[in-house]
């Protein structure tokens, strides 16, 4: 984007050239000051919390499913006790590789 709108600098109109020359920088002013310094600057202060939902934000939202787990649990239902599969032991590597 900074090429883009700095190929607008070589217009013959002043107005051109300075819409070109000034979104320019605040491209790269956004893409290295901003997104390089300041969000993970701010990241690193926030830790965890960051990543984390408010509690009234989780309760507006629906809950989307996209990948249809809760279907595939209502769907399937539960084994009892006695008819649950054994855990299968994973293969052992003969190949001599760790």
């Amino acid at each position: 984007m900074i090429s883009v709108f700095a190929g607008f600098v070589g217009s013959h109109d002043a107005m051109i050239k300075a819409l070109g020359f000034g979104l320019a920088i605040a491209v790269l002013f956004d893409a290295f000051v901003v997104r390089m310094t300041i969000v993970p600057a701010t990241l690193a202060l926030v830790g965890k919390r960051a990543w984390s939902l408010p509690a009234w934000i989780d309760r507006i939202l629906p809950d989307v499913d996209i990948e249809g787990e809760n279907l595939a649990r209502q769907a399937a239902p539960p084994l009892p006790a006695q008819e649950q599969p054994e855990p299968v032991a994973p293969a052992h590597d003969h190949s001599g590789h760790r």
